[in-house]
Parts: structure tokens; sequence; C-alpha cells
């Protein structure tokens, strides 16, 4: 019927490491937002602040969310339970 998340193989696999999602949405969110404004400001619209002060917001948010998710992996691997390519 379904993928019941079962594997058929004995072999261990590596899990990829898990993608920092809401980095990406807010790193969308910037270059749009900067894209957004630079077509402001050329059409003569004031409201290209707007979009500049959305765009350093979401870049703040970007670096925070990129950098929790690399913490989190590196505390992963260095749990006693964890696999950690360095020695």
């Amino acid at each position: 019927m379904g993928d019941t998340g079962r594997r058929t193989t004995s072999r261990p696999r590596q899990e990829p490491t898990p993608m920092p999602r809401l980095a990406l949405y807010t790193l969308a969110v910037c270059l749009l937002s900067v894209a957004a404004a630079v077509v402001s400001f050329v059409q003569g619209s004031w409201l290209g602040i707007v979009w500049v002060l959305l765009a350093g917001l979401s870049s703040n948010m970007t670096w925070y969310y990129a950098r929790k998710a690399k913490l989190e992996r590196q505390a992963e691997s260095a749990r006693p339970g964890g696999t950690s390519v360095t020695s």
C-alpha cells in the first residue's frame, strides 16, 4: 500500500544531515526583498525603505537559524552515542 518505513537491507546507512529549512526560507525572503527594494528605488518610490528593513530582518534570521542548525549538528556528533568523523 505504501512505504511503511522498514528497510529491507541490513546495512547501516548514513543519515543525511537535517537541512536548515528556516534558514533557506529566510534567505529567499532576504534576496527577494533586496530585489524589491532595488525595483522600488528605481521606480522612485520610497517604499523601498520597508523592503530594506525586511531584508535586514530576514538576513539576521537567516544567520540565526543557520547557526542554530550548525550548533545542533555539532552537539549531536559530540554526544557519546553519536558518530564523529574526527578523532
